[in-house]
């Protein structure tokens, strides 16, 4: 029977472990499911960079949120997703996340295309089988509510970019405008500028950096 291979990564090894106990314990019509599972950025991405050189994995399933908010790191499973995209084109990509915000969701769109968007919340033994078997058919899979963000993100034009993501990871490690400037490479008038538009798109214009940080924090963009 054909073996479909399959990459897990989620900071909860629980969630994993059962990913992988579902799939494997499956029922597929034509080939069994093996489940590879990570917990960390960095094994992940060795497991991304090993499979491009000889056995890439048929599907890729990421948590956005990789690190607790107090590591203060800015790598998430949307790097992943861009680099499994790189080295591993054909492998599908599903994101598999708490996070429903419709700008960050949008974001995740834009930079990766993934095959998959399922919220959290919304998965069980059912949807995580169906969203496999219609993935490696080629088609796209949604859970209901990823669905329902995805329409109303049709209506935001505004995406918030690498330098976006870089002055937001600053402020939250406290860095003042200067060292923003310096180590983002821009000027103090572009900061001030990325700043409001921030601010305008969270729906939160005039407040102050810390309300900022609080609405980054929330739509899982820090």
């Amino acid at each position: 029977m054909k073996v479909k291979r399959i990459l897990a990564v989620d900071d909860h090894k629980m969630t994993v472990v059962g990913y992988k106990y579902i799939l494997q314990e499956a029922n597929f019509d034509g080939y069994e499911v093996e489940t590879d599972i990570e917990t960390k950025f960095e094994l992940a991405q060795r497991k991304i960079e090993n499979s491009a050189k000889k056995d890439p994995y048929d599907i890729i399933l990421l948590d956005i949120q990789l690190f607790p908010l107090e590591a203060k790191d800015p790598r998430s499973g949307e790097d992943l997703g861009k680099l499994a995209r790189e080295l591993v084109p054909k492998t599908k990509i599903v994101f598999m996340s708490s996070f429903g915000d419709g700008y960050r969701v949008g974001n995740i769109f834009r930079s990766v295309n993934p095959d998959g968007y399922l919220i959290k919340s919304e998965i069980d033994e059912t949807t995580l089988c169906q969203m496999v078997q219609k993935v490696l058919k080629g088609e796209n899979y949604y859970s209901q509510g990823a669905s329902m963000i995805m329409r109303k993100n049709m209506m935001h034009t505004f995406k918030v970019d690498d330098i976006d993501k870089k002055i937001l990871y600053q402020l939250s490690i406290g860095a003042s405008a200067k060292e923003i400037c310096d180590r983002v490479c821009i000027g103090t008038s572009t900061l001030d500028k990325r700043k409001r538009s921030l601010k305008s798109a969270f729906e939160i214009p005039g407040k102050n950096d810390l309300a900022l940080l609080e609405e980054a924090r929330k739509r899982g963009f820090i």
